[in-house]
Parts: structure tokens; sequence; C-alpha cells
């Protein structure tokens, strides 16, 4: 049953805690799981959280850390000493989330924490995994797994997986390793459990496994997980070794950070940023493309000035510039999302961009088409002009058409280049859009109606 966080139980807690009730404490959050307490630590100020962590025993404490909020995190472990930080929460972490804690402390206390690490083995794999550029595969890894030796009997390979297992709290897959430590495959566990013990590893082994780079984008590590249907998905150095592994709860937060910056993109917003930031950090990540959209403007009312005689001859025409820049912007976004969707989920397939406008050009006709013969009923329904309402019909099919290619078209090259497509489906694409329909809404009444 998921949990529910109501006023009720944070009065209790917080009850609890002015009265120093640890029993009470323990009894309200005993049966809950790290990301439940994670979220009542978000609703408690750093007083509160701290009277409810002295009461969690020490790995379950390190795990609720991974799972809050980053400046509720930061601002509860400014509280702490190196010395506790390294003793109570990064010695019972996996090491990639210990590395990821570690980025949040300048360079000198990271130094420091990691030289009170009493387990010099986990220090060392937390160094190594800083030593990776955020968002490869080297710094989404852990360094904890299973891996026996392809030329064991099964019978060793038992023994030296027990000790292995004393250090990780969960085993996804048991890696083939040759004597070099290259990876050669894995070992299903029930192939292991049927198996006479004097039977050597390589005769039972599976040779066929999917592994990737350190220096492979997560992104592309995200994919292909998601292909393949990969739980634990093993990572490998140049020379082909055993690194680590990566995991699908990873990946899940790699793809939940992907969408959230695809969506503030589309959104008009640049960087990463949260409600919680200051005022001047969203100001800083809204105000380029708020500027993007002032020029936009600024160049549509030039287009309008540009017109400025045809309007004062027919003013009816100004009645339906709403409708042309907001049907070309709504086209353009509706064809621009569907490419980003589809370069994102890699479903687009490997034909080439005339095939992608090809395809848009007939929806954004068919489109324009039902659109345009809409508007031109509407207009001969109110007894406008002849004129106007073929203006209006034929400017209106035009901006669709266009604008429904410029969506395509946009992402596509922007792929091309590395650039990320979601930018797209931002302002950026709406604000052409509208200034191209205006001007293509007035030419053709230039040409037509005037």
């Amino acid at each position: 049953m998921q949990f529910e966080l109501t006023k009720d139980y944070l009065g209790d807690l917080r009850a609890a805690i002015e009265r120093n009730d640890e029993l009470a404490l323990i009894e309200l959050v005993q049966d809950l799981h790290a990301a439940d307490i994670g979220e009542i630590l978000g609703e408690l100020d750093t007083i509160e959280s701290t009277a409810l962590y002295k009461v969690l025993d020490a790995a379950r404490a390190s795990a609720v850390l991974t799972y809050m909020e980053e400046d509720k995190r930061e601002d509860f472990l400014a509280s702490l000493s190196s010395k506790e930080i390294a003793e109570q929460f990064i010695d019972n972490l996996d090491s990639d989330d210990a590395a990821d804690m570690l980025n949040l402390f300048p360079k000198e206390q990271k130094e420091e924490i990691i030289s009170l690490i009493e387990d010099r083995q986990q220090a060392q794999d937390i160094v190594d995994l800083l030593h990776y550029e955020e968002g490869t595969a080297g710094a989404l890894m852990a360094k904890e797994l299973i891996r026996v030796n392809v030329n064991w009997t099964v019978s060793k390979a038992v023994r030296e997986m027990r000790k292995q297992a004393e250090a990780i709290e969960h085993v996804y897959t048991v890696y083939v390793v040759d004597d070099d430590d290259r990876l050669v495959g894995r070992l299903p566990i029930k192939r292991l459990l049927i198996t006479p013990l004097k039977t050597k590893i390589e005769d039972i082994y599976d040779a066929k496994i999917n592994s990737v780079g350190v220096d492979e984008d997560q992104e592309e590590v995200a994919s292909m997980m998601e292909k393949y249907d990969i739980v634990a998905m093993p990572v490998v150095d140049e020379l082909g070794r055993l690194q680590g592994r990566i995991t699908i709860d990873d990946v899940v937060d790699v793809i939940k950070e992907e969408a959230e910056r695809d969506y503030a993109l589309a959104s008009g917003i640049s960087g990463d940023v949260d409600s919680s930031d200051t005022v001047f950090r969203l100001t800083r990540a809204r105000l380029p493309w708020l500027l993007i959209g002032l020029l936009g403007g600024v160049l549509g009312a030039r287009v309008i000035e540009l017109y400025e005689g045809d309007l004062q001859l027919y003013p009816e025409m100004a009645f339906f510039i709403p409708l042309i820049a907001a049907m070309g912007g709504n086209a353009g976004v509706q064809s621009s999302a569907i490419i980003v969707q589809g370069l994102a989920n890699k479903s687009m397939g490997l034909s080439g961009i005339l095939s992608k406008l090809s395809k848009e050009f007939l929806v954004g006709l068919l489109n324009g088409l039902v659109c345009a013969l809409l508007i031109f009923g509407y207009n001969i329904l109110l007894g406008d002009s002849l004129g106007l309402s073929y203006t209006v019909s034929v400017a209106l099919l035009s901006v669709i058409l266009i604008a429904t290619l410029f969506g395509t078209f946009v992402p596509l090259v922007l792929d091309r280049y590395n650039i990320d497509p979601a930018l797209a489906t931002g302002p950026f694409i709406t604000t052409v859009n509208d200034v191209l329909g205006l001007f293509i809404y007035f030419l053709i009444g230039h040409l037509l109606y005037i």
C-alpha cells in the first residue's frame, strides 16, 4: 500500500520531536520505505530533520539521504562534519550514490571526506567514479558487482561469490571475466545451481551479453537498456575490462531528468532550475527565451507595419491576425513534438529527412485543407466578402503547411548537429512561425485581396 503523507501524520511527528520522544518517532517511521521518509524530510525544517535522523540506523539513514530533494540534502549535510558524513553516510552507500553525494561538496572537503572513509576499497572505488565525466556511463555506474573467472570451477565460483556478496545489497547478474578481467559473458543463476560442482564456468556461461563503454552517453545507455529490457548493464573500459554496472533504477533517474529538461526547454526555460531556486537564478533561466519572444513580437510588428497601407484600405484583415499567428504556431509545435519524441525514443527508423518531410507535408496539407474549408464556410456564413474569405483560407492553408514542414525540419537538423532537438518545441519555433505566418498572410492578402 502506498504511503500518503498527511497533515495529521506530520503533526504527530512534530509533536514527538518537540517532546524528544525517540520511541514515538521510531514507531512512526519504522514501517516506511526510505523514499517515504525522504518525502517527510522535505516537509521538515533542518532542526526537525536532524532530530528524525538521529533515530534511524546508519544504513537506513544513508538510503533516505539518496531520496531527499537536492537542496534539502545540501542543507542537511552542511550541518554535519566531514567525519560524520564519512562514517554515518558514505560508508553505508553504494559507490555510485556515494560519488553523487560527494559531488555536492567543494574539492577540499571532498578530499577530506574521502580520507576519512574506513573502507579503503570503497574509497578507491569512489575516487575512480569521480574521475569520469558527468553524463557518461562511467559516472553513472556502481562498482559493486559479482564476477567469476571463466577458468574457475562451479565450486570455486560459489565460494568466491559468497565472499563478494557480503558487500553487495542486490545481486542482479553474475558476470564472467577472463584472466585479464575482460568481460566475456554472464552466468545464469539457474544454470549455476543445477550444474555439478567440478564443472568449469567456461562450459556453462552465456557469451551473449550487451555492454557499454565508460565514456558512453548516459542517454544512449538508457536507450539500450529500454530496448533490450536489461535490468543491469555492465560497463567496460577501452580494453574490454569490467569496470562496473548500471542498474535500472539509475536509468529511471536519467530518463526522468531528461524528460524534465526537455519539458523545461519546450516551456522556454534553460538550465536546471527548481521552484525553490533564487529569484535571480529563475530569472536568468527564463529571460533569454522571453527576449526571443520579444524579438519575435518586434519582427511581427514590423511585418504589420510593412503592410500598414493595405490594412488602412482593408482593416477587416486585422481581425484574422491572431488566428493566423496562433494556427501557425500550433501546427509547428505539433509537428516538432512528434519528431522530437521519435528522436528521443529512437523510433524514427533509418529513413532520411526527405521521408519525414514528405509525410509531414501530407499531414500538414490535410490539416490545412480541413481548417481552410472551415474558416471559408465561417466567413461566408457571416457575410464577409468573397475576397477576404479566399485570402484567409488560402493563407491559413499555406501557414499550416509551411509551419508543419518547418516544425519537422528544425528538430531533424538540430539532432544532426548534436543539438538537443527539444529546443525546437519551445518559444523559438513558435515565435518564428508567428512572424512567418503574418508575412505569408499579408503577402497572400496583397496578391489576392488588394
